[in-house]
């Protein structure tokens, strides 16, 4: 697949902690369209280093919603969307250019690292992502904090994986996570327990999923062998699910006031 044909779309709010690390492993693309949430770090002035970029600034609303935006302009077939703390590796940039110029699927799933500093991780709790698209086949919907792309037609696997290493600081993550879980609230406690994952199921034990979640980090994906950045990370889970059963607490306190 010629590699003109396709356009990173990246969506930013004060990654200038990430911003550069994601755009250096972008330099084959001849285009890359960056959303961006009005930064009021040095994020725009990182962006502009790199000259195939196109900003496109757009007040925040969802993160489904400034992907649509973002969808809409991109004039190359195919889309190639990352987070602004996504580090593509050159094993998938190789993998998408020996793919076919019409490939029989509409779209691929790629697998994610977890990095903490730096370093990858031997595993994390981050399913495959469906980040690789025709990009008239896909829309966004929002699903809890977080968003996912609806792909018209087949989606395969590449190989190749993308590194998730965010450097903001905790305090940026202790913020971010309290605006996620509250949206979390929202989804667990409006949809029919038929509709959820087993694992948000678990979560609306309030007591089940911030022991599994370590568990599951530590044991079964092998942080514990990765030191004190395993550790690290199974600690960022735990509290991110005890944030969540408080938050589903809360909740119920409140309904029953």
């Amino acid at each position: 697949m010629q590699l003109e044909n396709i356009t990173p779309l990246i969506l930013t709010y004060n990654e200038a902690p990430n911003i550069d690390r994601t755009l250096a492993c972008l330099t084959w693309a001849s285009q890359i369209v960056v959303i961006d949430s009005f930064s009021t770090d040095d994020t725009l002035a990182i962006v502009q280093r790199y000259p195939q970029v196109q900003v496109y600034q757009r007040v925040f609303d969802s993160f489904a919603e400034q992907c649509n935006f973002g969808l809409t302009r991109i004039t190359t077939p195919w889309t190639l969307s990352l987070d602004a703390d996504y580090q593509v590796s050159s094993a998938l940039v190789d993998e998408i250019r020996l793919l076919p110029e019409n490939p029989l699927v509409d779209g691929f799933q790629v697998s994610l690292r977890y990095g903490i500093f730096g370093q990858p991780l031997r595993g994390s709790a981050l399913p495959p992502r469906k980040v690789f698209y025709r990009t008239a086949k896909a829309t966004y919907l929002n699903d809890g904090h977080a968003h996912q792309v609806r792909i018209e037609g087949k989606v395969g696997q590449l190989q190749g994986s993308i590194l998730h290493d965010d450097r903001k600081p905790l305090s940026h993550w202790l913020w971010s996570q309290n605006r996620y879980m509250t949206l979390e609230v929202q989804k667990l406690t409006s949809t029919p327990n038929h509709e959820l994952s087993l694992g948000d199921q678990l979560r609306k034990t309030k007591i089940l999923a911030p022991f599994l979640i370590g568990i599951y980090c530590l044991i079964v994906k092998g942080g514990i062998f990765d030191g004190w950045r395993g550790l690290y990370y199974a600690w960022q889970r735990i509290l991110a699910e005890l944030l969540l059963a408080i938050r589903l607490i809360e909740q119920d306190w409140q309904g029953e006031r």
